[in-house]
């Protein structure tokens, strides 16, 4: 039934539902670890292009 008789079609079975428990644990752990850093450099990047843009309309 289903295959599984054969150790390599066994194996991944074990191997795919293993996997999705591994990104299920992972996923738990870093739920709320936010990439507070990224933010931080994308928001200074930004005030960046936004000063150049403000100089670029005021010659203009």
């Amino acid at each position: 039934m289903l295959g599984i008789s054969d150790l390599s079609i066994s194996l991944a079975y074990i191997l795919c539902i293993a996997s999705a428990l591994l990104c299920l644990i992972y996923g738990i752990i870093m739920w709320n670890k936010g990439g507070g850093d990224a933010e931080e450099i994308e928001m200074a990047e930004e005030a960046k292009w936004q000063e150049k843009e403000n100089i670029i309309d005021g010659k203009l």
